[in-house]
């Protein structure tokens, strides 16, 4: 995201081009991990207020809502896992599109605010979803409804962050993240993923439908070939996707 002078709030651009590129790379077979992050020291600031308000908030507001909900659904819906890399401020729409994502690295001056209500509103991007399953419904209910600052350290102790960084080294730690994923077998990160992404509101039978369905594909894959080969040969297997 590249708006630094507003801190990479979305504007209907930014939000249209945010949405375009995750619908290409989401559909390219050959990228097997994506970073998301912001220019300028932010990560995202949330919805761009300041050209809303010039530009009057009336209109169809469910509309641009849908708008939004649709990056959120891009980035779960994406095969790929994708890392959100959160320097600066991560606040309102922006510590949701965070959360939306599969796994988080902070630098330590990041951090994560569901500001919404200091403004009169409510969490949009699926913050009443995500918070309370990754802290617990009491912290969840406080961070939302106090509109709390949590910094990086905080983030790390509540699960929040996978891990934290000096703000130099956050692109490089995103980075060999990336490829850490984009060397593992593409199918059963995939899989793990759409299962993880399933179950978080459906039941342990299902769950465990999904897993074995996932599965038993899986282990007529190429890839599991290459992996037991590596594995008896002690050596590095080499995953195709096939």
């Amino acid at each position: 995201m590249n708006r630094p002078a507003a801190k990479n709030s979305l504007d209907p651009s930014l939000l249209e081009a945010l949405t375009a590129v995750l619908a290409d790379v989401s559909a390219d077979r050959e990228i097997r991990a994506i970073v998301l992050t912001g220019s300028g020291g932010s990560f995202c600031a949330g919805a761009d207020l300041k050209q809303a308000m010039a530009q009057g908030i009336g209109g169809d507001m469910s509309t641009r809502v849908d708008e939004f909900h649709a990056v959120i659904r891009a980035l779960v819906g994406a095969p790929q896992p994708i890392i959100a890399a959160i320097d600066g401020a991560a606040v309102g729409f922006g510590a949701d599109l965070a959360l939306a994502c599969d796994l988080r690295i902070m630098s330590s001056r990041g951090y994560l605010q569901e500001k919404f209500v200091q403004i009169g509103l409510m969490p949009d991007g699926g913050g009443t979803f995500w918070l309370p399953r990754l802290v617990g419904i009491g912290r969840a209910m406080e961070l939302m409804m106090l509109g709390t600052k949590i910094d990086a350290a905080q983030a790390l102790a509540l699960g929040l962050t996978n891990r934290v960084v000096a703000p130099e080294e956050l692109e490089a730690a995103a980075g060999a993240l990336a490829q850490q994923l984009a060397d593992g077998p593409p199918l059963a990160i995939a899989a793990i993923k759409r299962a993880v992404r399933a179950g978080l509101a459906d039941s342990l039978d299902n769950a465990l439908g999904r897993e074995k369905a996932s599965q038993l594909e899986l282990l007529r894959s190429q890839d599991v070939m290459a992996g037991v080969l590596g594995w008896m040969q002690r050596t590095k297997p080499e995953f195709s996707g096939r």
